[in-house]
């Protein structure tokens, strides 16, 4: 297999992460006016550290701030686009973790050169996934679209509003490392 060396990585990630209770706080209190702007600001500095820190350690090749200058992830990335008449796309991120998700049949038609970041871990639940199984969902997919053109990935951000999904930091954790060691058993990168 070829070793991705620009985005999108065989382990990928949306990018939201869940908020610390110390930046929800800071929001709240900034919010009443008990901090600063620049206070605010100096809480989302700390926490963003902390999500890259992280994400490093996991071993994930691409990090994000986790969204958290963002209120909203989908409205704020809806009002940068505003105006963006053609964007090339390299890569499609999908979401496959459950029923809703349908087949992978429509991968047939994706085109040599592009790349299907495959979103087969649910961001919506604390319950960790079997390895064998999403390795089992890759072969699956592998049939309508070349493996090398496979990535892995959460099927959306842990927290695309500020009060996050229903799952605990460690269980968000948890899944990102999952993501990273199967992408390295499969492709032996992540």
């Amino acid at each position: 297999m070829s070793v991705r060396t620009t985005p999108p990585f065989r382990a990928d990630h949306v990018g939201s992460l869940l908020r610390p209770r110390a930046l929800l706080q800071a929001r709240e209190d900034a919010a009443r006016g008990a901090i600063s702007a620049g206070d605010l600001r100096a809480a989302e500095d700390d926490a963003i550290r902390d999500a890259v820190r992280m994400q490093d350690d996991i071993g994930l090749r691409s990090v994000t701030d986790g969204g958290f200058r963002r209120a909203s992830w989908h409205m704020d990335f809806i009002y940068e686009i505003a105006g963006v008449q053609k964007a090339e796309q390299n890569g499609y991120f999908m979401e496959f973790d459950d029923e809703r998700s349908g087949g992978f049949a429509p991968l047939r038609f994706v085109p040599k050169g592009k790349y299907v970041v495959l979103g087969l871990v649910t961001s919506k639940k604390g319950d960790l996934e079997a390895k064998d199984d999403i390795k089992r969902r890759i072969e699956e997919a592998s049939k309508f679209v070349d493996i090398d053109q496979l990535c892995l990935s959460p099927q959306c951000g842990f927290s695309s509003t500020l009060d996050g999904n229903s799952l605990s930091r460690d269980e968000q954790i948890a899944k990102l490392r999952l993501v990273a060691e199967t992408a390295e058993e499969v492709w032996g990168t992540p």
